[in-house]
Formats: structure tokens, C-alpha cells, sequence
């Protein structure tokens, strides 16, 4: 016969797991995205360049660097050999480059009152920071995060009526402010107050964005505390159904036992050849 052929070694790289954010560098990195909101408005409403607020940009732009850099050198490494894989996870690669292009930019450029390409390019960027931010949230969707969520909203709408007192005009207190904030987060629009400046109404864009993004969060929240209190009231009556069996099995499994006769025991040694002749 023929000796049977040893498998070849599979020389192919095994995958990886990409290393994710640590809950510490995505609160960082959505701290430091915060701060280029005001820093937008500063280069907005400005006539001279903020030294603030391009500092502010360069920061965001330094801490998404330094926490996308290892994931990078991860996917980089685990991506060898798989193109597909490579493909699909180039996609974001691209946005964060993006992301940081833009924010780079968005500190070098002229303030957005004198230039209608760096108004454009610190818009694009404020969405892809509204992307990434969701994004660096996303790990807030977990069991008991309700109350988080709760925060999490309180404190944007907060931010966001302050940003109307600041914005626009005819908000004169921060109650109005708040009021506006909500009404606009929540696209109702009862009309008492709206934004009439250029500066308020591209707020009211990303009220509206945020307003979306973090209400349906709550709400998805709301809906799956509900969902996991039945799912956990049906999984205790499936362990309490599930202990019950194994409870009979025992009962069943020590009565038999007690019913069998045990075998006979052959005997050993010298007597156990006799026994066998006989």
C-alpha cells in the first residue's frame, strides 16, 4: 500500500481580532469631536482666524489619530492574503482619513466668513464628526444602558439650547434657547421662535441630525427594556422547567438503581481457574 499523504499546512494568515476602542478613548475622541462644534461656529461667525478654534481642530484631529492608529495596524495585519476583507474594512479607513484630512484643513483655512470653500469643506467634516461620534457610541446600545442614554440626551439637548442662546438672536433666554432646542430636535416646529440667522439655521441642521439619532436611541432603549424584561421573565421559566426535569431524571435514575440486583463478582486468583474448569 501506498503511504497515505500528510496534509499539507495551511500557510494561510490566520485572522485576527481587531482590537476595538477602549469605552475611555471613545468618551476621549467624542470629547475632543465636541469641542469642534463651538470651534465651527467661532470660525463662522469670526472675522479673524480663533486661535481656539483651530486649536480645538488640530486636537480632534491629533486624538482620532492616535486611537484609529492601532486599529489600523491590526486590520492591516489580519487583511493579508483577503481582498474582500481588505475591501470592505478600506471603506472606513477612508472616511476616518477623511475625517482627519478635514479636520487638519479645517484648522489651516481661512475663518468660513470670508471663504465659501472652507464654510464647504468644515460642513463636510462637521458631518463625518457627527458619523464618527455616533459611531464612538455605539457601545451606549448594551443591556441596562437606559439610563445613560437618558443623560446622553438631556445633555445634548442641553448643549443644543445653548448653542441657539448663543446663535441666534431672537433667543434672549436660555429657557427659549432650550425650548427651540426641543422643538427643533424633536421636528415639530411650533413657530413661537425659529432660527433666522445663517448661523442658526446650519445649527438647526445637526439639532435636527442629533435630535434623530439620539431620541430614536431612547426610544430603541425604551422598546428593548421592555422586550428583555419578557425574555428574561421566559428564560427563568425555562431554567425552572429545565431544573424540574433533571430533578425527576435523578428521582428515576436512584430508583432504578436501588431496584438492580447487583452482578456476581467472578473470583480471583487460584479459585478463579477452578471456577473456570467447573
Amino acid at each position: 500500500m501506498s503511504p497515505v499523504p500528510s496534509p499539507r499546512p495551511d500557510c494561510r494568515p490566520a485572522l485576527r481580532m481587531t482590537p476595538a476602542p477602549s469605552r475611555l478613548q471613545r468618551w476621549t475622541v467624542t470629547a475632543a469631536l465636541v469641542l469642534t462644534i463651538p470651534a465651527f461656529y467661532a470660525e463662522l461667525l469670526l472675522a479673524v482666524p480663533s486661535v481656539l478654534a483651530d486649536i480645538a481642530y488640530g486636537l480632534a484631529a491629533m486624538t482620532v489619530l492616535l486611537t484609529e492608529l492601532p486599529r489600523w495596524r491590526a486590520d492591516l495585519a489580519a487583511t493579508q492574503g483577503s481582498t474582500r476583507l481588505r475591501a470592505r474594512l478600506g471603506g472606513r479607513h477612508l472616511l476616518v482619513l477623511a475625517l482627519i484630512t478635514g479636520l487638519v484643513g479645517a484648522a489651516a483655512l481661512p475663518p468660513s466668513l470670508h471663504s465659501t470653500a472652507a464654510l464647504t469643506l468644515r460642513l463636510i467634516t462637521a458631518i463625518l464628526t457627527l458619523a464618527y461620534m455616533l459611531w464612538s457610541l455605539q457601545h451606549l446600545l448594551a443591556r441596562g444602558s437606559l439610563p445613560v442614554l437618558l443623560a446622553l440626551a438631556l445633555t445634548v439637548l442641553f448643549l443644543c439650547g445653548v448653542g441657539f442662546w448663543w446663535l441666534e438672536p431672537g433667543v434672549t433666554t436660555l429657557a427659549d434657547g432650550l425650548w427651540l432646542a426641543f422643538t427643533t430636535a424633536a421636528t415639530v416646529g411650533y413657530g413661537d421662535l425659529v432660527p433666522t440667522t445663517a448661523a442658526s439655521k446650519i445649527f438647526s441642521v445637526f439639532v435636527v441630525l442629533l435630535g434623530y439619532g439620539v431620541l430614536s436611541l431612547v426610544t430603541a432603549a425604551i422598546a428593548s427594556t421592555w422586550v428583555e424584561s419578557s425574555e428574561r421573565a421566559l428564560e427563568q421559566q425555562m431554567m425552572r422547567d429545565l431544573h424540574q426535569e433533571v430533578s425527576l431524571l435523578r428521582s428515576e435514575l436512584a430508583r432504578w438503581r436501588a431496584v438492580q440486583t447487583p452482578l456476581p463478582v467472578p473470583p480471583h486468583g487460584p479459585d478463579r481457574h477452578r471456577h473456570e474448569r467447573v
